[in-house]
């Protein structure tokens, strides 16, 4: 079966970490490989904050978005898989009008809105809620959307020879080059690169991958 045109790295597979909502460049480097491994075992780091943040912009420049946690008891026994979502603040209806604020004026939000939405719900039940389901969900529709088909897995392998496996767990993927694209506010910030996919994917819709091709194409993996 024939790769998406976004994939040029086939004979290595890329270990992420989970993502909220994740980068532009995060998944410039998803979208390059054929195999990626999503390391939802990985332990618990409270420095690790794209897990559960992520940045977008609106009229006032670049905002950060977080989803509360239950913090671990014993951080350095807890993986990642075994965070919770915290209720607190109700932050799924902050994050929902935030993002109808800051890119509903945008070609392509109500186009897209929709597909997220069900990860924006009311929570009513104890803070049972995984952070790592909650971010493997949205990934999936934002692999869909973006046209992504790498092999995805969620756990390391125990037996895997490491020159067949490139850990970006601690990268900041600023040595993706960006490329410049539309955003509907650019006339009062610039140019803003290094957001929330979402950024790209409301400004540019179907155009999104052509952007993240052309990042791919500029970049030495």
């Amino acid at each position: 079966m024939p790769h998406s045109p976004l994939t040029t790295i086939t004979d290595k597979s890329a270990l992420l970490p989970p993502a909220y909502c994740g980068g532009i460049n995060y998944y410039a480097v998803m979208a390059a490989h054929s195999h990626v491994i999503i390391d939802c075992n990985q332990r618990y780091n409270k420095r690790m904050k794209t897990t559960h943040r992520c940045l977008i912009t609106d009229t006032h420049g670049v905002l950060t978005l977080t989803v509360p946690i239950e913090k671990p008891i014993r951080s350095h026994q807890t993986a990642w898989n075994d965070i919770k979502v915290s209720r607190h603040g109700e932050w799924w209806n902050v994050h929902r009008v935030t993002l109808e604020s800051a890119y509903g004026r945008t070609p392509f939000f109500e186009f897209y809105i929709d597909r997220f939405l069900p990860f924006l719900r009311q929570r009513n039940n104890a803070n049972d809620e995984s952070l790592t389901d909650l971010d493997c969900g949205i990934d999936n529709v934002i692999r869909d959307i973006l046209g992504i088909d790498s092999q995805i897995s969620y756990h390391l392998p125990e037996k895997t020879a490491d020159d067949n496996i490139k850990d970006y767990r601690s990268n900041d993927f600023s040595f993706v080059t960006p490329v410049e694209y539309y955003q509907v506010r650019q006339s009062r910030h610039g140019f803003l690169p290094c957001l929330s996919v979402l950024d790209l994917i409301f400004n540019m819709g179907p155009e999104a991958p052509l952007v993240l091709k052309e990042m791919i194409d500029r970049t030495s993996f």
